[in-house]
């Protein structure tokens, strides 16, 4: 059995974080605003956007240069507040 801890983020860092959540018109712009309130300046240029097969659900990747467990856990609770996300991985 091993006693190794995992490794541990070294930030500031590149960070992907995707966002689920049912697809409507508001989805993407006010997710891409709750990024902006976190991670101003973030490369929108490389957004990866995917529909679900029946089109139920969008799925949004999008990397951030993290500062730190603060920012990442402000941004988590923002996005779910918004009432749309229905996780953040």
């Amino acid at each position: 059995m091993s006693t190794e801890e995992p490794p541990r983020i070294e930030f500031p860092c590149d960070y992907p974080i995707k966002v689920l959540g049912r697809s409507c018109d508001d989805f993407e712009s006010l997710i891409v605003e709750v990024f902006e309130r976190h991670a101003p300046g973030f490369d929108q240029t490389k957004i990866a956007i995917k529909g679900s097969s029946k089109g139920t659900f969008t799925s949004m990747t999008i990397t951030i240069i993290a500062t730190g467990p603060e920012q990442l856990k402000a941004l988590h609770e923002d996005l779910m507040a918004t009432g749309m996300v229905n996780m953040v991985i």
